[in-house]
């Protein structure tokens, strides 16, 4: 040893070299100190500081101070204390740190050029070291706590620790009833030593030496397992002698067959340990092992054995006791109990049972719930130390291994597949690493069904129960349901909210639900779970994890909306479908994929649960609202938007793009429509009301003059329009679902409305009769001067208008009349392209294809397909009629009123030939021009046409009821024709005017009448009587119809007018008709 550093190394009794000391408890801490301070180190005192230090927890040396590792058990230590700590005396120091000065600190520079860590890296060889650097490479575990076996808990306080120990003393019996056990030679630990001393010695400057590798075989398992059990090579070694002592003696006794904790019991003395903590610690641990082992859970009854079981207790309890007996007395005691105990304990777990068809089989540790629990321990082993995610590599040669412990401790191959399923399963939980879970559910599919096994197995794992206390009570548990009831517990928990456990979805998720199944398969074989199990099949427990999942979801929505309800502006419902949305859209995209390799209906689920949970929200809402408020108007769209999307996500699911009738039961129609609708018809009718009244406003203070020479309408029928549009837009901004009975109920509002307005246009004509004056009485030619009136019948005398109604009728100039008919012509043209904006709107604001997804949860819904969008049919045709009404009413003012001294008071008087028509074409096209000026080019023709059919009715007029001093001869037929022809060619203009086809048409009845001027009076006369005959056999012709060449009406006016004696005579014998002036 280097001067340099340790100056004096001073052995602790009983040793005489540093071989009799085991190194692996000299405090680190310690020598460290010594060397930095050139003290001589004295070994008892860096043993005794050693054990020590055992009792405090071990630190980091990151320099953190909250960072520290347990020694004890979390689980069996119990709750913390509920009261508060001592003071800590300011006077006392730790006895850790008692060699530093005062004026150093544990942060100091001075102290840490050397740490603790760094020098526990220097001296401990690499091949052996399990130091606390292990755990500081390791990734921080989960927390497992809420999966733990469904066994008793153990009366005696075992600790994982003592498990873990205990595992490994029986897997050394195992392997050494196989010849593989063997006591290690002092070569390595003087390997050791030197190597600590070396590093001693060395400078700060000098490498390691390069790892050396593991021996191969067994020694190198065996080896692997130590470290991997975390067992000191000190008590790996006094293991491995103590077993051996066991057998010495024993002929063809096999390691396997020994009671272990006994016989480590006997053979294993206190002087093999450091200390006698350390030994008490050891002793305590064995004792508990057999009190748990052959007492407390045993697995065949004792019958006639129960009071050696009770022997056994009380001498168990003694051995405990002799640790307080004087150092005299110690050692008479413990050998006296230890020699009872051996023959009550051999006599108990030697006795029969499970038929031991394999051998003879020493059942000191036959209860499962120790055997599962120390089982456990050894499968922990295959995981790497340092990277616990991972198995370690050749973990089939540790497996293999690990069958020999198969007989000891009960283990079949169905429960060998369970605990490493277990295992797997939990190191998952741990670690959080899916490689875990997909071995575990690799594992999980071995695991045998009941038919696969033996009927010994069987039988053998049927009595395998154990009861535990629970929620419910007491319970009564197999084997497969102690292990598999954890796991399926603590995946329900997590797929029962899979929205918080799994937010990103991902595998993870998938091989959880993997897990699932196959648990929930295999605790269906358990006869006694099959009654408790609800679900009676994979669709439905898929069906309980969405259900649960989103209504857990759909709370914490509901929690956060209401929280901001305050702070938000827009209403909690509106905020509540757009996050319940993104919700479905999450579950279709991320979640229902994976849930839908188990029951394809996952997505229908989801959203038909979502569906059902919002209308619940919404359904106190659509009944309290009564108008269309700011809120309704927030709420109704959105909600009616989630529904939309919600059946759009079924429907898509689903490949034949419908809905299974059990589902469609479950999707209740929020019906926001209805409800919308009503609501929608009140502000409609409202609106409407409000138009008539705009309307009826807008006509009166219409002056009818062109707004300019480019638009010759009226203001009225722009400011009708406006109105119209405003209403349309108000109504497609409501952003409230409605159906198409309320658009049409709007357009037939407005459509209603503008027949208003037209009937108000045509009721400011007046009627046309006031504008034609009273028919003469029908009188015969006569040379006399006097005239005496007389009819066949009674004839109405009509009276010219008075006063007032002509100033009324002077008012409708010509260009007001022309405006009136621009102004109708505007709005009949732009019927149209509203009819196109309604119909562009409308199907924006509500696409055709949402009716098929209401009706596909909604057989009573009305097929908007079918229906169709009401037109301004009713304006169209008034506005028509009115035009037609105006253009005759223009037409027949100008002739029969403005032109009335002219035309039927001058026409042909006293006889044709002194007043002809040619001599009323001047103010007929003063006329005609001033229509043009103002008309429409649309409506010209129209205008003209009635202008021209005006004039016929005047010619008619004057020709066959001209009054008394009207009278033509035969010879005026051909003036007629020619004035008739010379007013057709008036309107046709060359061209420029009417269609020559319009004008002959019209023209060709007046020819006629203008014709029978040219027959002869007898001719006129034979025809008279021939159509009264037809009169009189029924083909009456009415009074007041238009005059047909024909008709006897027609013929009895003209032989009136026919300046003959013949015709005066014949019309005075037949029809009495009075005489006039010649």
């Amino acid at each position: 040893m280097s001067s340099s550093l340790i100056k004096k190394v001073v052995m602790p009794p009983g040793a005489v070299s540093l071989d009799d000391v085991d190194l692996d408890q000299v405090s680190i801490d310690y020598v460290i100190e010594c060397a930095k301070k050139g003290l001589p180190l004295e070994l008892s005192e860096a043993i005794r500081m050693y054990f020590d230090s055992l009792d405090f927890p071990p630190m980091s040396s990151r320099g953190l101070g909250d960072e520290f590792f347990l020694v004890t058990d979390v689980e069996s230590s119990g709750p913390p204390p509920t009261w508060a700590p001592p003071p800590v005396p300011t006077a006392l120091s730790s006895p850790i740190i008692t060699n530093l000065s005062k004026s150093q600190s544990l942060h100091s520079e001075q102290f840490r050029e050397v740490s603790v860590d760094e020098e526990i890296d220097d001296f401990e060889d690499d091949d052996d070291q399990i130091s606390d650097d292990h755990h500081l490479t390791r990734r921080r575990p989960n927390d497992a706590s809420d999966l733990m076996f469904c066994l008793p808990s153990f009366a005696t306080g075992i600790t994982d620790d003592d498990f873990r120990e205990t595992s490994y003393e029986i897997f050394l019996a195992c392997v050494g009833a196989a010849g593989g056990l063997i006591v290690p030679s002092k070569e390595k630990k003087r390997d050791k030593k030197s190597k600590i001393l070396k590093k001693l010695t060395r400078s700060k400057s000098e490498s390691v030496a390069p790892q050396s590798q593991g021996p191969p075989g067994v020694i190198g398992l065996l080896e692997t397992m130590r470290v991997q059990l975390e067992i000191s090579e000190a008590m790996d070694l006094r293991t491995r002698r103590g077993l051996l002592h066991a057998l010495v003696g024993k002929v063809g006794k096999r390691m396997d067959t020994l009671l272990i904790p006994l016989e480590l019991l006997c053979c294993i003395s206190e002087a093999e340990f450091s200390d006698k903590k350390s030994y008490l610690r050891w002793q305590k641990r064995q004792i508990n092992m057999l009190e748990e082992g052959l007492l407390n859970h045993p697995a065949v009854g004792y019958g006639e054995s129960g009071r050696r079981a009770s022997d056994l207790r009380l001498l168990l309890l003694k051995l405990e006791e002799a640790e307080t007996l004087p150092s005299t007395a110690i050692e008479v005691r413990r050998t006296e109990c230890l020699r009872s105990l051996r023959e009550i304990a051999l006599e108990l777990a030697e006795r029969p049972a499970r038929g031991d068809l394999t051998g003879e089989v020493c059942h000191w540790a036959d209860g499962y719930h120790l055997n599962v629990r120390l089982y456990e321990k050894l499968l922990y082993s295959v995981f790497d130390i340092l990277d616990e995610g991972k198995l370690l590599q050749g973990v089939e040669e540790i497996l293999e291994l690990l069958k020999s412990t198969w007989r000891i401790l009960g283990i079949t191959e169905t429960i060998h597949d369970a605990c490493y399923a277990w295992v797997l399963f939990r190191q998952f939980v741990i670690t959080g690493e899916p490689n875990m879970l997909q071995l575990a559910a690799e594992q999980m599919k071995r695991i045998s069904l009941r038919e696969q096994r033996g009927s010994q197995e069987r039988m053998y794992l049927r009595n395998l129960r154990c009861s535990v206390e629970c929620e419910e009570g007491s319970r009564e548990l197999t084997f497969m349901q102690s292990v598999l009831l954890p796991i399926q517990k603590w995946i329900n928990k997590r797929l029962e909210d899979y929205h918080v456990h799994f937010a990103e979805g991902s595998n993870l998720m998938a091989g959880m639900v993997t897990v699932a199944m196959l648990v929930r398969r295999l605790l269906l074989e358990e006869r006694e779970q099959v009654r408790q199990i609800t679900t009676t099949s994979d669709q439905d427990q898929i069906e309980s994890y969405i259900s649960s999942s989103i209504r857990a979801a759909f709370a914490r929505i509901v929690e956060s909306v209401d929280a901001k309800a305050d702070s938000e502006r827009e209403h909690r419902l509106t905020s509540l479908a757009e996050e319940v949305r993104k919700l479905l859209k999450r579950e279709s995209t991320i979640y229902s994929p994976i849930l839908a390799r188990w029951n394809s209906q996952a997505v229908v689920i989801s959203a038909a649960l979502v569906h059902q949970l919002y209308g619940k929200q919404l359904k106190p809402f659509l009944d309290g609202a009564e108008h269309l408020t700011e809120d309704v108007a927030s709420v109704y769209p959105a909600a009616d938007g989630l529904e939309q999307y919600i059946l759009g996500l079924i429907i898509s699911s689903n490949e034949e793009g419908t809905i299974d009738a059990a589902y469609r039961q479950k999707l209740v129609p929020y019906k926001v429509e209805s409800v919308s609708g009503m609501l929608v018809l009140r502000w409609v009718n409202s609106q409407l009301g409000r138009i008539s009244g705009w309307v009826g406003r807008a006509v009166q203070q219409e002056r009818w003059e062109p707004l300019s020479p480019q638009q010759r309408h009226g203001s009225s029928i722009v400011e009708v329009y406006r109105i119209i549009e405003e209403t349309l837009e108000q109504f497609f901004t409501l952003k409230v679902p409605m159906r198409l009975g309320e658009l049409n109920s709007l357009i037939r509002g407005l459509d209603s409305a503008m027949q208003v307005y037209t009937q108000n246009i045509v009721d400011q004509l007046g009627n046309k009769e006031d504008l034609i004056p009273p028919v003469p009485i029908l009188t015969r030619y006569r040379k006399e001067a006097g005239i005496k009136a007389f009819a066949k019948k009674k004839l109405i005398d009509h009276r010219l208008p008075d006063e007032r109604r002509s100033s009324q009728i002077n008012v409708l100039s010509t260009s007001k009349l022309c405006v009136r008919l621009n102004t109708l012509y505007y709005a009949v043209s732009h019927l149209s392209k509203l009819e196109e904006s309604i119909r562009e709107r409308w199907s924006r604001k509500r696409p055709r294809e949402t009716f098929n997804i209401r009706k596909s949860i909604d057989e009573n819904a009305r097929d908007i397909t079918t229906q169709k969008m009401d037109a301004f049919d009713g304006s169209r045709k008034d506005i028509n009629a009115a035009m037609d009404r105006i253009c005759e009413y223009t037409g027949t003012k100008i002739i029969f009123w403005d032109l009335r001294e002219q035309f039927i008071d001058g026409l042909y008087k006293p006889c044709v030939s002194q007043s002809r028509l040619e001599m009323l074409i001047e103010p007929l096209d003063t006329e005609l021009a001033q229509l043009c000026d103002v008309i429409v080019d649309p409506l010209r023709d129209h205008i003209v046409i009635a202008l021209l059919q005006a004039s016929l009715d005047g010619l008619v007029r004057v020709i066959l009821d001209g009054g008394p001093l009207r009278v033509f001869v035969q010879s005026d037929s051909k003036v007629l024709e020619e004035d008739l022809e010379n007013l057709k060619e008036f309107f046709i203009s060359g061209g420029d005017g009417l269609p020559r086809g319009t004008v002959d048409n019209l023209v060709a009845p007046v020819l006629q009448i203008i014709r029978l001027h040219g027959l002869e009076t007898r001719e006129l006369i034979d025809r008279l009587r021939s159509a009264s005959e037809e009169m009189a056999s029924g083909n009456n012709l009415q009074v007041g119809r238009s005059k047909i060449a024909g008709d006897p009406d027609t013929l009895l006016r003209v032989l009136c007018h026919r300046s003959d004696p013949e015709a005066s005579q014949f019309v005075k014998k037949q029809f009495k008709i009075p005489k006039s002036v010649a």
